[in-house]
């Protein structure tokens, strides 16, 4: 029997998935998380094979929490599952450690057949991310596009103001106050080399960051 931890701050979503995945007879939900909080006091408490975790959570994202998961339990085995389309966020997802990313227009069964694949070898990618994964490493040493650079939250903040947002509402879907967003604004400002909202804009566009 696999046993599955399910991880996301929306209840319907964790309601939906535990339902996909209970239907199978292999797999076993022992538990659900909602927060960073959660998610470690689950698995300090119960036996997880594999953990399925938002990249959207509520004060710390996904990526975050995924790092603080593999220095406690390196063996763990973590699918990401997102709202955001693959060029956002799987390539950062997978360098953090997580074995595999699944947006979650993906089918039921492409989920379930996601668990079972990362279970029997390892990873799980689309064939799309398979073969970014081999240009990137074509590409090595060929230097890194300044974004790839930017931490997590910076990168998260990138993509809001990109998206059009202002401070107060990427405060808001963060969960971060207005000033810690301004902080993260100016970073970014000055780590890009630039001097306005309008200039993130047109760099996260002409880089296709947002689908």
């Amino acid at each position: 029997m696999i046993n599955i931890l399910i991880a996301d701050d929306h209840p319907i979503i964790r309601r939906g998935l535990r339902d996909i995945l209970g239907s199978e007879p292999e797999f076993t939900v022992v538990g659900e998380a909602a927060n960073a909080q959660e998610i470690l006091a689950q698995l300090r408490s119960l036996k997880v094979d594999v953990l399925l975790m938002d990249i959207t959570m509520p004060g710390r994202n996904g990526i975050e929490v995924l790092k603080d998961v593999h220095l406690e339990w390196p063996d763990l085995p973590v699918l990401m599952l997102s709202i955001h389309p693959e060029d956002q966020y799987a390539m950062r997802a997978l360098k953090a450690g997580a074995v595999g990313y699944l947006t979650k227009e993906s089918a039921p069964e492409e989920l379930v057949g996601a668990v079972q694949k990362v279970l029997s070898e390892g990873r799980y990618v689309s064939p799309v991310m398979a073969q970014r994964l081999a240009a990137e490493a074509g590409n090595a040493n060929k230097g890194s596009e300044v974004h790839s650079l930017l931490s997590d939250r910076e990168y998260d903040v990138l993509l809001k103001i990109g998206s059009g947002l202002g401070v107060s509402q990427i405060a808001s879907e963060l969960s971060l106050s207005v000033k810690t967003v301004s902080t993260y604004r100016s970073r970014l400002l000055e780590k890009l080399q630039m001097d306005s909202n309008a200039a993130l804009i047109r760099y996260v566009i002409e880089n296709n960051l947002l689908s």
